[in-house]
């Protein structure tokens, strides 16, 4: 289990218990490089310089400043950062309640666990989840994460809870900027319906597992061929053009997928799933009396 992000307290008005905030996600299994120095075969290092001597500077000799006029500037030493405590510095207070489908996608920017922290204060903790459970609701808090003061979602996840930091409004660009330009057009119903009919086809349930990174393997493919000594790999990669038929081009698409790709509802899935397990025990069972006989 990796180590805590954050450790503090979720808050509820007058509830309060203590909590530890993990990362929900890696990058620890990306490709990664070293900038090397080809000549030595060395690893390189960066250095801190002056802008206008570009001599190096020692990290003793290096301070944070604040532009508050042109070339004029406020040094403001690490202790001095540190030392900036608000309520939400130690403590997750959540200032509201709304409907999960009212926050806009857009505005979700890193996921992390939220999990008690000791014994102590689990009992608050679950009476915290399954309210929000109960109501159906999201909360809304606050946290200071890298020197900055974050909007927090927070909303049940398994036996505890999920906590994703918002972007800022001042974040998120409008879409109007992009999207003006594209016509209200009345398209075909036929162009609709034979279009309807392949996503149906295409339709299944939403699994990350079932995703390979096609880059990134051929990125280790490049390594491991360079590492034996062997020419590197240079596949092709087809690029598509605009579709200068569309109407024929949606018939041949749909002549490709296989008419009974659709994804089944869940309900008759899970029946069928219970089906299958059952029949697996029939057989099985079976199986057992004739090696017994």
């Amino acid at each position: 289990m990796p180590r805590p992000t954050w450790k503090g307290y979720l808050k509820l008005s007058l509830v309060s218990c203590p909590v530890a905030l993990y990362p929900a996600t890696t990058s620890r299994e990306r490709v990664s490089f070293h900038i090397m120095n080809r000549e030595t075969g060395n690893r390189t290092r960066y250095l801190v310089v002056d802008g206008e001597t570009q001599e190096p500077v020692e990290p003793e000799d290096r301070v944070r400043g604040y532009e508050i006029s042109k070339n004029s500037y406020v040094y403001v030493e690490d202790d001095e950062i540190e030392a900036v405590k608000i309520d939400s510095t130690h403590t997750i207070d959540i200032d509201n309640f709304v409907p999960r489908k009212e926050v806009d996608e857009l505005y979700l920017n890193a996921p992390y666990y939220l999990a008690p922290e000791d014994k102590v204060g689990e009992e608050a903790f679950l009476v915290i989840r399954e309210a929000m459970r109960q109501k159906q609701v999201v909360g809304i808090g606050r946290i200071v994460m890298s020197r900055r003061e974050r909007m927090l979602l927070i909303e049940p996840r398994g036996k505890g809870l999920l906590a994703t930091t918002l972007r800022n409004a001042n974040e998120v660009r409008s879409e109007t900027a992009y999207f003006e330009g594209i016509p209200e057009v009345d398209l075909p119903e036929e162009m609709l319906s034979i279009a309807a009919d392949i996503v149906a086809r295409k339709s299944a349930r939403f699994d990350p597992r079932k995703f390979e990174d096609r880059y990134e393997k051929a990125l280790m493919e490049l390594i491991e061929a360079k590492g034996a000594g062997k020419p590197a790999p240079a596949p092709a990669a087809p690029r598509p053009h605009p579709t200068a038929n569309l109407m024929d081009a949606l018939r041949r698409s749909l002549e490709r997928e296989p008419a009974g790709a659709q994804a089944p509802p869940r309900g008759r899935r899970t029946a069928a799933k219970g089906a299958t397990a059952a029949s697996r025990r029939r057989g099985n069972g079976k199986a057992g009396a004739r090696r017994a006989s």
